[in-house]
């Protein structure tokens, strides 16, 4: 497995699930759909944890569509130390 500076992470996030697709920081690198996780905090701090041993030299960016989920997914990330973006659906092209 080779250095990789970023690893952008997108969440489509629902209220029972959050489905999840990431892409590596490279110009030939494809998006990889790892698939669909429980909304529950400890799902996603748990998938958190199995980016960072994966990718233990990455930094790691998360993005995900406002929307009525709220912006706990927001801090729940920011508070683990990683970038999170959330993107307002009427700026997505």
């Amino acid at each position: 497995m080779s250095k990789h500076n970023i690893l952008f992470i997108g969440l489509d996030t629902h209220k029972e699930f959050v489905e999840v697709a990431y892409i590596e920081d490279q110009r030939s690198a494809q998006p990889i759909h790892l698939g669909r996780i429980s909304s529950a905090k400890a799902s996603i701090t748990k998938l958190v944890r199995q980016f960072q041993s994966k990718y233990p030299n990455a930094t790691l960016h998360f993005v995900y569509e406002a929307g009525p989920c709220g912006y706990w997914i927001y801090r729940l990330l920011t508070s683990l130390g990683h970038c999170c973006y959330v993107i307002a659906p009427s700026l997505i092209p």
